[in-house]
């Protein structure tokens, strides 16, 4: 049986501080097994690998932007990580294109072992620059019930309206008849905004991805205009503004949470 699925649900953003602003809409995820990309392809008229369809999945929209296989990718900022890559399930959550048009500020891989067990999540983070920078953080035995706590400090510029010197809570309830990621961003005095997804499992079928597409029209290009439309509400609001600093020089920040460390490494 695939792996593979839909989730449909809602994303929340709420910001605490210095002045309140939230927003909720309707949206859908993919869940894509990396090894089940081609086999989907070839069964569902409607989704497509790197060619224009209603729905497709790009290579080059994800990992360091090349059309390599992001499965090997992965694998290599596992190595870098010390977490021994054994062939074991990739699954990356994330909008796909719609009619040859995504812009994901996240997505979200979750490696697992040969076994099944989890090992490592990577935020892969994108801004409305063309930007892009991801964080790798090992999961350890703590998580119950299939509920993950993680955090690191952000490397990475998101929003002109959010400070570098921030650090980030995940709390992650990984995929299985529901899937929820929450984030919470926090300066030294406390959070500063909450943004979540959360949504229930459908299977990936055309009937599926039919009705997707028409139950969430131009979702992708909604998401983009809806980023701009919410920035000029802040700043309407008078949410102070922070100039954009140079990208971190390396792709990855790799977080060692057993050793209470982060760094950045360019795979070898």
């Amino acid at each position: 049986m695939p792996e593979s699925a839909l989730y449909a649900g809602k994303v929340m953003h709420q910001r605490l501080k210095p002045r309140r602003h939230r927003l909720s809409y309707r949206m859908f995820l993919l869940l894509l097994d990396l090894d089940e990309i081609d086999a989907l392809a070839a069964t569902l008229r409607f989704f497509s690998r790197n060619r224009f369809n209603f729905f497709g999945f790009v290579d080059r929209d994800y990992g360091d932007h090349s059309d390599g296989s992001l499965r090997a990718y992965v694998e290599r900022q596992l190595k870098v990580s010390g977490i021994e890559a054994d062939g074991g399930p990739i699954r990356l959550l994330s909008m796909p294109r719609m009619l040859g048009y995504a812009f994901n500020p996240l997505s979200v891989y979750f490696c697992h072992r040969r076994q099944g067990d989890l090992c490592a999540i990577l935020y892969e983070v994108s801004n409305t620059f063309g930007q892009r920078h991801s964080y790798l953080i090992p999961v350890d035995d703590s998580g119950r019930e299939g509920l993950i706590e993680q955090h690191c400090d952000k490397h990475f510029y998101v929003s002109p309206f959010i400070a570098m010197g921030m650090r980030y809570g995940f709390r992650v309830r990984q995929p299985g008849d529901k899937v929820s990621i929450q984030i919470t961003a926090r300066d030294d005095e406390g959070p500063l905004i909450v943004a979540s997804f959360a949504g229930k499992r459908r299977p990936l079928s055309d009937a599926t991805l039919a009705r997707a597409f028409l139950g969430y029209p131009l979702l992708t290009l909604k998401v983009i205009a809806g980023i701009h439309w919410e920035a000029l509400l802040l700043w309407l609001k008078g949410i102070r503004l922070y100039s954009r600093p140079v990208p971190p020089r390396e792709p990855v920040t790799h977080v060692f949470e057993e050793r209470h460390c982060e760094r950045e490494i360019e795979p070898s």
